[in-house]
């Protein structure tokens, strides 16, 4: 259904503030009630002032009994008076601990999608920089040093995407030694491309996740925290 393939595409912010603008309005909603269903303490006095003023009471019980009545409207009132207060403050506090709430659901969701986008550059190539004269290659930031060997094969690979061109190991084999394709197997092309990406991934692999400290030796470089071994 339509209404169910347009929910489903509704970003997850765009729920979460929702939720909040909706759950907000029902607190509201249950304050105004409360506040409009309490009863009002001054009629109950109004009332009491109404009987001393219509009536001619005499005795001294119906005197004492109109006094207790007075008493029991100003406590009352009192009593309300208190009862809003603590009413207003716990709604106050909850609204508080509800913007606290968003807040930190909002910041968990930026620095997820941080950390997703962290996490994707890092697995992505963002740039390549070549530099023959030094037998190095550029690859996001890390200075990588190949054999002449690789170097050739990532030129010739670099350049025919320059050109939109797929290279097969034929292809490569026979742009890097110059010889015919009758002299070229297709094997010996996929070997020169298996050498460059041992050599740039051990690189990687060195700088990112296996170090080598002297005189100590090799050790992950992750926190003991991170570490999980089924």
């Amino acid at each position: 259904m339509i209404w169910v393939s347009s929910f489903l595409n509704i970003k997850p912010q765009t729920l979460i503030l929702w939720g909040a603008a909706i759950i907000l309005l029902l607190i509201i909603s249950a304050l105004a009630l409360i506040i409009w269903s309490v009863p009002d303490p001054r009629v109950f006095n109004e009332n009491i002032e109404k009987v001393f003023l219509e009536n001619d009471f005499s005795t001294q019980t119906e005197i004492k009994l109109l006094e207790v009545l007075a008493s029991s409207g100003s406590l009352f009132e009192s009593s309300i008076s208190l009862y809003s207060s603590i009413i207003f403050t716990l709604v106050i506090i909850t609204i508080s601990m509800m913007v606290i709430s968003f807040g930190s659901l909002m910041s968990n969701i930026h620095l997820r999608q941080q950390f997703v986008a962290l996490k994707n550059s890092a697995l992505q190539v963002n740039g390549i920089e070549l530099s023959r004269a030094e037998n190095s290659v550029k690859i996001n930031g890390d200075w990588l040093h190949l054999t002449k060997g690789s170097m050739e094969t990532l030129s010739v690979l670099l350049e025919a995407t320059l050109d939109g061109d797929f290279l097969s190991g034929l292809d490569v084999e026979i742009l890097v030694s110059g010889k015919n394709a009758a002299n070229c197997e297709d094997a010996a092309g996929v070997m020169r491309i298996k050498r460059l990406r041992d050599n740039i991934g051990n690189q990687i692999v060195a700088q990112h996740l296996i170090q080598n400290i002297p005189g100590k030796g090799y050790q992950i470089k992750v926190s003991k925290n991170n570490i999980v071994i089924n």
